[in-house]
């Protein structure tokens, strides 16, 4: 590895990164990270923070979990690489297969796609779902419907059934025949509605209405993710999702829950349909499958599903989609140490009891801090604060105002993310009480540098 001079004089420079301006990266560089431990992150100063946002919402064991790295070293020794294309298979694949479908019965999954993350977990769902259609002799089943402020990934499929405009608008026309229902977001939303219950029958209605506008006939799926998280840890109603899912029962929709941030154990449940008391027809799997420290994911779908494709004719039913690195082998191994370990200490009471006591936390600054206008969270270890400026109006505070707390917030001693007057905060589900208390206090120092 190069000295820190080289990293400094090179940060930026010839990397352009994700979800960033070239441009402002090369005039202010972004922090090197250099090393991480259980919930914290050392960056190239040697400063050591609490990372609340827990790598990416994925970082779920936190960063000492031997078990995984093990597996990747012995797999990368084992079988490095191998395709998963008709014809060849490998055992960290077919094992896995076999434990996801034990984990999520109770979902009712049956089957599992593997894919390089949760885009492409989205891809495939979306494109199983029209031939699902098709094989049973609806092909003019391809429209995809899905709530605004949703993120389902920068795939052309998954960025069409996105539902919030900057990540659309610089890369459109998107795919035609995708249409967004109102989001069940008591905060902002165009009914004027702030009781959560009566805001999602609303949103229920309006979607009804859609269906019957567009033709349930030409309506392939329903996509949406169990509590919104890039779009701001948007948490629907206890009522939404189960409605949703019956509207779709109704109208011959499959309906798809994006678990990428929401599985394995981010609500307090195993998934976030479990935790709503809903079985979609097929599941997006990604991030907290390997804890981030392998690209991997899944698209896992029902028994119901899987009959039709398993009993369709090879013309019809043959799946022509796939990744050079679906059923990675490394990914594999990584994906069952993390789901063993994470079934070992059962990540789910401590994502529970700490996310209550973030969400707590971030309420009572509501109370000191006027920059506050709405907190969402309560289900889980994610929590979203909103910042604005004039809380009648709720105007939403600038760019400049967000990166002035961010970054007094991590003087402090905790990272977290910005997504436009949003702070978000997904930490590891192993992090302690007196973490997420560094957290609390760290935000509040951020907001008092305002």
């Amino acid at each position: 590895m190069k000295d820190s001079n080289f990293l400094n004089e090179n940060n930026a420079r010839h990397l352009w990164h994700p979800m960033a301006h070239p441009g402002a990266m090369q005039d202010n560089p972004p922090r090197i990270i250099t090393s991480a431990a259980g919930s914290k992150i050392t960056d190239h100063t040697g400063k050591e923070v609490v990372d609340a946002v827990g790598g990416l919402w994925c970082v779920n064991v936190g960063y000492s979990c031997q078990p995984i790295k093990d597996a990747i070293a012995e797999q990368v020794n084992t079988l490095p690489y191998y395709s998963a294309f008709g014809g060849t298979s490998n055992a960290p694949a077919i094992e896995l297969s076999y434990e996801l479908r034990e984990m999520f019965a109770p979902d009712g999954m049956a089957r599992a796609f593997f894919t390089s993350g949760g885009s492409g977990s989205v891809e495939t769902a979306l494109r199983l779902s029209r031939q699902y259609h098709k094989i049973k002799g609806e092909p003019g089943r391809t429209k995809f419907l899905s709530l605004k402020k949703g993120y389902h990934g920068t795939h052309f499929g998954a960025a069409s059934v996105n539902g919030n405009n900057r990540f659309r608008i610089n890369y459109e026309p998107l795919l035609p025949g995708c249409f967004h229902v109102p989001s069940p977001y008591p905060y902002r939303n165009p009914f004027d509605e702030s009781d959560p219950e009566r805001l999602a029958d609303l949103c229920v209605a309006a979607a009804a209405d859609e269906i019957a506008f567009q033709d349930p006939a030409t309506i392939s799926c329903f996509i949406m993710e169990p509590i919104q998280g890039a779009g701001g840890v948007i948490v629907p109603h206890e009522s939404f999702m189960p409605k949703m899912r019956a509207l779709c029962e109704e109208n011959g929709i499959l309906f798809i829950a994006d678990e990428v941030i929401c599985g394995f154990g981010r609500t307090g449940d195993w998934s976030g349909s479990r935790h709503w008391g809903v079985q979609p027809d097929m599941m997006t799997m990604a991030k907290g499958i390997t804890s981030g420290y392998f690209p991997f994911g899944a698209c896992m779908v029902s028994e119901a599903v899987a009959e039709v494709f398993e009993t369709g004719s090879p013309e019809m039913a043959s799946i022509f989609h796939g990744y050079t690195y679906s059923a990675h082998p490394v990914g594999a191994a990584a994906s069952l140490a993390c789901i063993r370990e994470t079934q070992r200490i059962d990540t789910r009471p401590n994502a529970a009891a700490r996310g209550s006591q973030l969400y707590e936390g971030m309420v009572a600054l509501k109370e000191k801090h006027h920059l506050i206008g709405d907190v969402r969270g309560g289900h889980g270890l994610m929590t979203g604060v909103e910042l604005v400026t004039d809380r009648e109006a709720k105007t939403p505070a600038p760019a400049e105002l967000m990166m002035r707390v961010y970054e007094a917030a991590y003087e402090a001693g905790a990272l977290i993310r910005v997504g436009a007057n949003n702070f978000m905060m997904s930490p590891p589900l192993v992090i302690d009480e007196d973490e997420v208390q560094t957290i609390i206090d760290a935000l509040d120092a951020g907001l008092a540098a305002a």
